[in-house]
């Protein structure tokens, strides 16, 4: 079981909404590179709200993924995307099925 995992809340900017979908699709496919990610998940809650949750084995592969190419391109379009500042949640995970 993946004991680690982070949960971030993004509020796409009015009329980025397909942009922001088409990063997170993006994000699943980069995740598929990294080693430590076990979970990668996009998420659309409601409308111009979205989250990405993955899981993670370990904290190194949490720190990796942090450190990564993900994390590196979500920043770099964070200000372009988005309408209110990243909210990046460290989680344990208690259980899973």
């Amino acid at each position: 079981m993946a004991k680690y995992a982070l949960y971030v809340s993004l509020k796409a900017k009015p009329g980025k909404e397909a942009d922001v979908e088409a990063f997170l699709k993006q994000g699943a496919e980069m995740s598929r590179k990294e080693k430590g990610t076990v979970g990668w998940f996009g998420l659309k809650e409601d409308e111009g709200h979205y989250s990405v949750f993955d899981t993670f084995d370990d904290e190194a592969g949490r720190d990796a993924h942090l450190n990564g190419e993900i994390a590196k391109a979500l920043m770099a379009k964070a200000d372009e995307l988005f309408s209110e500042p990243l909210k990046i949640h460290k989680i344990a995970v208690l259980a899973d099925k």
